[in-house]
C-alpha cells in the first residue's frame, strides 16, 4: 500500500493505517527531536505530542506530497518551543534561588540550593569577567581570549598571531595590568578572583 492510500485510510479512521505511519516515521521523528533536546524522555514525549497533532490536522494534509518532512516540521516546531519552555522554566528557578534562597533549602535540600546558587554565581562571575575584558582595546581582548578563554600556550597562541613568543608574553602581561586597572575602578568584586 502507498503512502498516500495508508493516509486516506487513516483520514477514515483505520487505525492499522495510521499505526503503519507511525511505525514508518517513528524513528526518524525520535532521532530529530533527541538531536534538538538532548534528553530522550523528551524527545518521546515530543514525537508524541508530534503524531497527535499530525492526526488531527491530516484531513488538511495534501497527500500529492511526502509525510516525513511535514512530520518533522511539527516535531521541530514542538522541540524547539519545548527547549524554549524549559530554558524559561530554569531561568525562573535561578531568580528564585537568588529572591529566596531559604525557600529552595527548606523544600528540595541544602544540596541542591547549594549547587545551584554555586553555578548562578559562576555563571554571573563569569558574565562580568567578559564585560571587563570587552572594555580593553581589540589587541588586548584578542591574547586574553587566547591565553585564558581558549586557554593555548605562549607557543600555540605566537603560531595564532604569527609573532615571536616573547611578544605573546609581554601582550599578555601588558594586557592583564590593563584587566587589573578595569576590574579596579570598575568590578571592584572581581578583584579577588584576579589576584588569585
Amino acid at each position: 500500500m502507498t503512502e498516500a492510500e495508508l493516509i486516506t485510510q487513516a483520514r477514515q479512521g483505520d487505525g492499522a493505517a495510521w499505526e503503519a505511519l507511525l511505525r514508518e516515521h517513528q524513528q526518524p521523528a525520535f532521532r530529530l527531536a533527541y538531536l534538538l533536546l538532548g534528553d530522550a524522555d523528551d524527545a518521546a514525549d515530543t514525537v508524541q505530542d508530534a503524531f497527535i497533532r499530525a492526526y488531527r490536522a491530516l484531513d488538511r494534509f495534501d497527500v500529492s506530497r511526502p509525510l516525513r518532512p511535514w512530520l518533522l516540521r511539527i516535531t521541530s516546531n514542538l522541540a524547539r518551543n519545548r527547549r524554549r519552555s524549559i530554558g524559561r522554566y530554569l531561568n525562573a528557578l535561578r531568580r528564585l534561588i537568588v529572591a529566596e534562597p531559604e525557600l529552595i533549602a527548606n523544600t528540595r535540600g541544602e544540596n541542591l540550593n547549594a549547587a545551584l546558587r554555586a553555578r548562578t554565581e559562576s555563571q554571573q562571575a563569569a558574565h562580568t569577567l567578559w564585560q571587563a575584558v570587552r572594555r580593553l582595546s581589540a589587541t588586548d581582548q584578542e591574547i586574553i581570549y587566547l591565553r585564558y578563554f581558549l586557554d593555548l600556550s605562549e607557543a600555540e597562541a605566537a603560531g595564532t598571531l604569527e609573532v615571536a613568543p616573547g611578544t605573546v608574553k609581554s601582550r599578555t602581561h601588558r594586557a592583564l595590568a590593563r584587566l587589573r586597572e578595569i576590574v579596579t575602578k570598575e568590578f571592584p568584586s572581581l578583584r579577588e578572583s584576579l589576584d588569585e
